[in-house]
């Protein structure tokens, strides 16, 4: 894979290392919630949850609102540097998810999920914003499709692990096996150099910060990509906070958990994975095209299936189709930061920031909104896969001015 001459520094590393290590630093994000799902149920025990509880839910969407730190990590990123950001990112991680099992109250632990999700923000940002000084264009879509494959691989393990742990000892432990692995992963983040390029117009006070974001805002490629990102992910985070309950509470079938999420991922590392190569053959922007067709298509099947079911639909033939939504979600998303970010340049680390909060935070209030609803039905949920893919699927057939 070509590397582009923007920034000579960031080649100190070899490319499939780069790779890795960004993988290895956004999995931490999905580690800190796929891994603890399985404890939900302890968890709602432990502070005197009812057993129906959907409180449990919040620990994923207070991570998620924590995203909010990318506002802030962003700019920083593109007047300090990538690397300040990324270790401070490591710092907040590892800390907060050990304060989660010292916490006696629920409330607390919201809190300190929260600042969980503000390390994750900030390691999140400045990785993003590595990628694009390195790559650009179908080059940083496959590079994310790449990383995101390895990312992927959570989703697959991180329930089994978790629920293994629980297994032989508590959710404490669950909760502390993250940042054992962020220890890790920082120390092997030492071997990655500064790679902001040299030309930086750096964010310094309120003024250049407002210049900054007015002219990320003005990027109608930038908005647009990022409205659809934001789009998708209510129903992708409602997915991810749910299931657990759905499968469980809604269908009690509780033993099938571990297994039909780590399928689901398992599918979503495989989209991911094709879709790299679909990229290359076809290029970013009709990748994404086709992917938002099958999304819309897939949405209104499963729209039709659940309301015109006479009885809940089959936990098989639904999470089927939840699985693959959740799979072209994924492959989407690669597509269309690529897209939103290639024109940003020496504004990567702005953009990264808005579009990851955007995304994140937007998306996973609308998911928390949708959470609340899942009481006895999955109805709501198959509104908001065919309401989100039918959005998306205008904004991405938008004709650019």
């Amino acid at each position: 894979m070509k590397v582009p001459d923007q920034t000579q520094k960031a080649k100190a590393i070899p490319t499939i290392e780069f790779i890795s290590l960004m993988a290895c630093i956004m999995l931490l994000t999905a580690l800190a919630i796929d891994i603890m799902l399985p404890a939900f149920t302890a968890i709602r025990q432990q502070f005197g949850l009812g057993k129906e509880s959907t409180e449990t839910a919040r620990l994923v969407t207070f991570f998620f609102l924590g995203q909010l730190g990318q506002l802030a990590f962003g700019p920083m990123a593109d007047r300090y540097g990538r690397l300040l950001v990324l270790r401070l990112g490591f710092l907040l991680y590892i800390s907060a998810c050990i304060t989660t099992v010292l916490v006696t109250n629920f409330s607390a632990l919201l809190i300190a999920r929260f600042v969980t999700g503000l390390g994750s923000s900030a390691m999140f940002v400045s990785a993003i914003a590595c990628v694009r000084d390195r790559f650009k264009g179908d080059a940083m879509a496959k590079t994310m499709s790449l990383i995101m494959t390895i990312f992927l691989i959570v989703p697959v393990v991180a329930p089994l692990l978790g629920a293994m742990i629980l297994r032989f000892t508590s959710w404490q432990i669950v909760f502390l096996t993250p940042p054992s692995f962020a220890l890790i992963f920082f120390l092997w983040s030492l071997r990655l150099p500064e790679s902001m390029p040299d030309n930086t117009d750096v964010v310094s006070g309120g003024a250049s910060l407002i210049k900054a974001v007015r002219e990320v805002f003005s990027n109608s490629t930038f908005v647009r990509y990022s409205a659809m990102t934001t789009i998708l992910f209510g129903a992708f985070s409602s997915y991810v906070g749910s299931s657990e309950r759905i499968i469980g509470t809604i269908y009690q079938q509780p033993q099938l958990f571990v297994f039909i999420f780590g399928a689901i991922g398992a599918s979503m590392a495989l989209f991911t994975f094709l879709n790299a190569r679909i990229v290359a053959r076809l290029g970013a922007h009709q990748t994404l095209r086709i992917l938002l067709g099958c999304y819309f298509a897939m949405a209104g099947l499963l729209f039709m299936m659940v309301f015109f079911w006479q009885e809940k639909p089959n936990i098989f033939v639904l999470f089927s189709l939840i699985g693959l939504l959740q799979s072209i979600n994924l492959a989407i998303e690669p597509n269309s930061s690529a897209l939103a970010l290639e024109s940003m340049g020496e504004r990567a680390g702005t953009a990264a920031s808005i579009y990851g909060t955007s995304y994140l935070v937007v998306g996973a209030s609308v998911g928390s909104l949708i959470d609340s609803l899942l009481v006895d039905s999955v109805k709501p949920l198959a509104i908001a896969y065919v309401v989100g893919g039918g959005l998306a699927f205008m904004l991405g057939f938008l004709r650019k001015k």
